[in-house]
């Protein structure tokens, strides 16, 4: 009984990491449809909070020329 409860938590352990490494490719295959992030909607607060500090060394586009209001 032992072996037999060992042999089922092996393959469930390796049906677990299998879906654990599968699923960025299938969101990879999956963004190239359509975008992960919905460019219409607003940000969350989250991301508009770490927003100035994440492309902080980047140059290929430049500053904002317009004004944002504040809430």
């Amino acid at each position: 009984m032992s072996r037999k409860r060992n042999i089922v938590v092996a393959a469930g352990l390796l049906a677990f990491a299998s879906a654990g490494l599968a699923f960025p490719f299938y969101m990879a295959t999956k963004s190239l449809k359509t975008p992960v992030i919905d460019s219409s909607k607003p940000l969350p607060p989250q991301a508009t909070f770490r927003g100035p500090y994440v492309n902080t060394g980047s140059r290929d586009v430049g500053p904002d020329a317009r004004i944002y209001p504040k809430k």
